[in-house]
């Protein structure tokens, strides 16, 4: 099986991002999965960003790949929450977002793989 390129591990990482972040910041949209349209979309595009995810795992290691991931995805999603719905966290939300910005900073410029 021919692999990828770091920088198109990268890419496919930014997609898992964008497309985790249209999935779970339009969840609410579905309405406990009652609406059909939404549901598709949130169904879709999380099948996108697993995939895209796998993909980028085959090039960049699988720690540095999720811890990635979740933290620009969690960050993200906070932020579509506060622009699309109005939802403002309080300062311990906010606290918590800096430290999971921090550790993945931190492990992706100074973590070692072994």
């Amino acid at each position: 099986m021919k692999s990828i390129s770091l920088l198109s591990g990268y890419i496919f990482l930014i997609l898992a991002i964008v497309t985790g972040v249209a999935s779970n910041g339009f969840l609410k949209t579905t309405e406990g999965f009652t609406k059909l349209g939404p549901t598709l979309f949130c169904v879709t595009s999380i099948i996108v960003c697993l995939f895209c995810l796998a993909k980028a795992m085959t090039v960049i290691p699988v720690g540095f790949t999720y811890a990635t991931y979740g933290a620009l995805t969690i960050t993200s999603v906070t932020l579509f929450g506060i622009l699309k719905y109005n939802q403002t966290p309080n300062v311990y939300g906010t606290a918590g977002l800096m430290l999971i910005i921090l550790g993945v900073i931190l492990l992706n410029t100074l973590g070692k793989v072994r």
